[in-house]
């Protein structure tokens, strides 16, 4: 049976970042994720998460200057220093919320860049930061995304993430999947996720090409969620899009795979 989080930095978003643990619960959620919990006290997001219940599955490392363009920290030459306290920041938050599992995104490397150096920055970095995670039994994923929404990306490919955790050398790296960014740079869904199986620890879905919820793009949901379930993956799928309309009525996708929160787009 697949098991979904909700987002809580693209739904729920009618309301503040720390009220929407109470409304994913209340739809029927059991588990959430986020990209930013830095932008507030560790002690409130942990107040919030507990109030609700839901079990907090991942959040991403901080990743710089986010209104201003950056995407990430992994792949910026003279930023490793801004990396490594981002990782204590990262351990500090993870202890408190009880998350076992941390994205940290490559970014956008400067216009002129050799990609070999780049590459060798980013498997160091990684290298880094997964060993400091395994200290406290943490796990770290990359995550490929596209061009469109951010032009000159490095991490674009998922045969670029399975040779990069090769080079880490890490057993605790793997790949969070997002099924909207792996159809835009490259498709072939099926024999992408039948082959990567095992090094995929989380996965995401929106649509496309809008990123709104499964079911309001070209993206054969139910094909795609039964290949997942039938290669025998036990990790959480992330609804990360950005609601057609309100985040209830965006539910409706799910009522072959999660009733319970299907029933509030009714």
């Amino acid at each position: 049976m697949l098991q979904f989080t909700a987002n809580l930095t693209m739904l729920f978003n009618e309301v503040g970042f720390l009220e929407r643990f109470a409304l994913a619960a209340k739809a029927g959620f059991k588990g959430a994720e986020f990209k930013d919990p830095f932008s507030h006290k560790k002690e409130d997001v942990v107040a919030a998460v507990k109030d609700s219940g839901l079990k907090p599955v991942l959040f991403n490392m901080p990743s710089g200057n986010w209104a201003g363009g950056e995407r990430g920290l992994g792949c910026l030459p003279g930023r490793e220093k801004e990396l490594r306290e981002g990782v204590a920041t990262t351990i500090d938050y993870a202890q408190a919320l009880g998350c076992k599992l941390i994205n940290l995104l490559g970014g956008i490397p400067p216009k002129g860049s050799d990609r070999n150096e780049i590459r060798k920055l980013f498997v160091d970095n990684l290298r880094y930061a997964a060993g400091e995670l395994k200290k406290h039994d943490m796990r770290l994923v990359i995550e490929p995304v596209n061009t469109y929404n951010s032009p000159g990306v490095f991490l674009t490919r998922t045969d670029q993430a399975v040779e990069i955790i090769k080079d880490v050398g890490a057993d605790n790296l793997g790949i969070e999947y997002d099924v909207y960014q792996a159809q835009l740079m490259e498709g072939d869904l099926t024999n992408t996720i039948r082959k990567t199986m095992p090094l995929i620890w989380h996965m995401q879905v929106a649509d496309v090409p809008s990123r709104a919820e499964p079911g309001t793009g070209e993206i054969n949901y139910d094909h795609v969620l039964g290949v997942i379930e039938a290669a025998g993956y036990k990790g959480w799928i992330g609804c990360d899009y950005e609601p057609s309309k309100s985040t209830l009525s965006s539910f409706g996708w799910m009522k072959n795979w999660d009733p319970v929160v299907a029933r509030n787009s009714e």
